[in-house]
């Protein structure tokens, strides 16, 4: 709009009249402009991008009809066509929408330093995750499976020290509250997790401003490597297999509470429990913590 520079101008001294033939625009609607600044459609329309642009900032890869719901959760509902419409004009778009790359993925810019990369003698680099007591360095990623209702999404927070499963979180989507979600649930359950380093790809869920806001609020440090790369972060794909191929894969699931409920029962009952690893001298993460922490560092 060109009423803006029409009324700085004039505060300069050049007459309205002048600023408006030059601009070759009308002087009376320019005018009404100056009486009411902004229509309450404007501010209408503003109020809903601003919601818009939040749910994006906050999770990058939703297009605009999931992005229609988080506004409307934020008191801004609006029919998909407006939300298109605006996401359109100000070019927020799925960074998934697009093919980019050789497996349609962009990566997205890390928010924390690689903490877990180690050098070797000759230069070369390879990740490293191990701990020497509990809540030193936890291991984070997140899985999906489908059912007859539609995709079920995992996060999951393990302790290298242990492979303890010290906290999750099941959604039916893949926002970057499950993420928030896991990480609060796994620091109830440890108690004093100061200093601990969290390592994760860097999948939006990550690079989230709540996700990065949670690990600020529990004194926690972040580390972050690629996008979709299974080496770095080696330990928690191999909890994932295990995964797959004693739950997720043993049946079709007719629903997301039904897998939910397998999800939480294995975790729980099979694989801290029952499933002993060569990696803890043929102990189950539960036996090791017992006996290889002292009753005061020991978890709930």
């Amino acid at each position: 709009m060109m009423y803006p520079l029409v009324r700085e101008l004039a505060g300069d001294g050049i007459p309205v009249t002048v600023t408006c033939r030059v601009l070759k625009i009308a002087r009376q609607p320019y005018y009404r402009w100056l009486t009411h600044p902004v229509t309450a459609s404007e501010y209408e329309q503003a109020y809903r991008a601003n919601a818009l642009f939040d749910a994006h900032r906050d999770d990058p890869e939703f297009g605009y009809r999931f992005l229609v719901d988080e506004a409307r959760e934020a008191g801004e509902p609006m029919a998909e066509r407006t939300a298109w419409r605006i996401c359109s004009r100000q070019g927020w778009w799925s960074v998934f929408g697009k093919r980019r790359g050789k497996n349609g993925k962009r990566p997205g810019p890390p928010v924390h330093e690689d903490l877990c990369v180690v050098t070797d003698d000759k230069g070369r680099q390879r990740h490293e995750f191990t701990a020497d007591a509990v809540n030193e360095l936890w291991l984070t990623d997140i899985t999906e499976h489908r059912t007859g209702e539609g995709k079920l999404y995992l996060c999951a927070i393990k302790d290298a020290y242990s492979n303890r499963i010290v906290g999750y979180s099941i959604d039916s989507r893949m926002k970057s509250r499950l993420a928030v979600a896991a990480l609060d649930n796994a620091v109830a359950r440890r108690g004093d997790v100061a200093g601990c380093i969290v390592h994760s790809d860097r999948g939006s869920q990550f690079r989230s401003r709540k996700f990065v806001h949670a690990l600020n609020r529990h004194d926690m440090v972040g580390s972050m490597g690629r996008v979709g790369a299974a080496g770095d972060n080696a330990a928690m794909e191999s909890f994932f297999s295990l995964l797959q191929k004693n739950v997720l894969d043993r049946r079709p699931w007719t629903t997301r509470e039904e897998l939910r409920i397998a999800i939480v029962t294995w975790i729980e009952r099979t694989y801290h429990r029952r499933r002993r690893q060569d990696a803890l001298g043929r102990l189950t993460p539960i036996e090791y913590e017992t006996i290889m922490t002292t009753p005061a560092t020991q978890a709930a």
